[in-house]
């Protein structure tokens, strides 16, 4: 199947995967941006009695319906228990988060008193349950804490803490695998040469990978070989879900991702109708998927964005990552007739759409700031400042 849609594409490569529903059990801190697998209820109310909201003295309103001095036969921190019962003509000093003793229904402010001693005076009057906390005030028992197929944010896991809990059972992690294919290519660090460039790829896309919150397993190059490439390939069965490679899928001597999918694989197609980026492979491999991007930088990309994060959303149960499709009115001109569909980058304030200046498949540095892509249509003109433009925001 060749020169297929965007849309088609997601739609067979979303096809061939799987939501992962392997559950593990993980401590709470570690739980941050993984998958819930299971429904969390409260045990309890929050705060699991009455308290104080503030520093001051516990007594009966009733006692204030005129200017009072009331003994203070105690104190209590947050923390401690008083096991007595406030009488009337009696207060307890009290601090912030201290359960509410026996007998008392609010709580006046310690700056709003006179004291004299074991005594205070009060002069105001106080409400039924004024300045008073209610146990379950922020959590009833009962109450769903995290619903199952949730990413657990900050909030989650102190709501948890408030409720005891340790441990969550969340879903094993997405087991992404990233490798680039080209003899040309090097790693950071290492003394280029004539003929050779910088792996940008490689880390383009491991560190979008992080950003999602995904763990990449990082094979950096592979063989420019499509037998030791198809080798190298194939142990990975059973390892990973996923395999992002770029480079390798057009039609030159040195393109083997066709040649290493037909002996490992089965091809789901090759080319997406759109620019840049079109040669794209997608391919499985017993259980696992794979997706051969451009090695083209700007390319690889856009096909990483527009491609690969449908895909991931539904096999991590992560639809916090799916991309958003929104309107907005391009501040900058775009000089250029788009016979086949085209996306280019774009950085959107919230009110305008600015363009860079180059936009090049080859060209990565004017990718920087950008954070969408405007959607152009195949047959479009050019594009002129002040036209309303369909965009993808990332």
């Amino acid at each position: 199947m060749e020169g297929i849609t965007l849309e088609r594409a997601i739609e067979i490569l979303t096809a061939n995967v799987t939501p992962i529903d392997e559950p593990e059990e993980v401590s709470l801190i570690e739980s941050v941006g993984r998958v819930a697998a299971q429904n969390y209820f409260a045990t309890f109310d929050n705060p699991p009695f009455d308290r104080s909201p503030l520093d001051g003295y516990a007594l009966k309103s009733s006692d204030t319906a005129a200017p009072i001095k009331l003994k203070v036969i105690g104190e209590e921190c947050a923390g401690d228990f008083f096991a007595g019962e406030i009488h009337s003509g009696e207060a307890l000093r009290i601090m912030t988060g201290a359960a509410m003793p026996k007998g008392s229904d609010c709580v006046i402010r310690q700056e709003d008193v006179t004291q004299d001693g074991e005594n205070i005076f009060v002069k105001q009057r106080l409400k039924h349950h004024e300045n008073y906390c209610f146990a379950g005030e922020d959590i009833k028992a009962g109450a769903v804490l995290v619903e199952k197929n949730s990413v657990l944010t900050a909030a989650h896991v102190a709501v948890l803490a408030s409720q005891g809990v340790a441990a969550v059972k969340v879903y094993r992690r997405a087991r992404i695998a990233i490798a680039s294919t080209g003899d040309e290519l090097i790693q950071p660090g290492e003394k280029i040469s004539a003929g050779k460039i910088y792996n940008s790829n490689l880390y383009l896309l491991a560190a979008r990978l992080i950003e999602l919150g995904f763990v990449p397993k990082i094979l950096y190059n592979l063989p420019d070989d499509a037998d030791a490439c198809a080798d190298k390939i194939f142990s990975l069965r059973g390892e990973i879900d996923l395999l992002i490679t770029t480079g390798g899928v057009s039609v030159g001597k040195k393109d083997i991702m066709h040649d290493v999918v037909k002996k490992i694989g089965e091809k789901l197609f090759w080319r997406v109708l759109m620019k840049p980026g079109a040669p794209v492979v997608g391919w499985t491999c017993g259980n696992f998927l794979g997706v051969a991007l451009s090695g083209n930088p700007f390319a690889a990309y856009a096909t990483f964005e527009l491609l690969t994060r449908p895909v991931m959303a539904k096999l991590a149960r992560r639809a916090d990552i799916l991309y958003n499709r929104s309107r907005g009115v391009l501040a900058d001109n775009f000089p250029k007739k788009s016979f086949g569909r085209r996306f280019i980058r774009a950085r959107f304030d919230g009110e305008k759409i600015f363009l860079p200046n180059r936009h090049e498949s080859g060209a990565l540095y004017s990718a920087v700031g950008c954070n969408a892509f405007i959607d152009i249509p195949a047959g479009s003109d050019e594009l002129a400042a002040g036209m309303e433009v369909e965009m993808i925001l990332l």
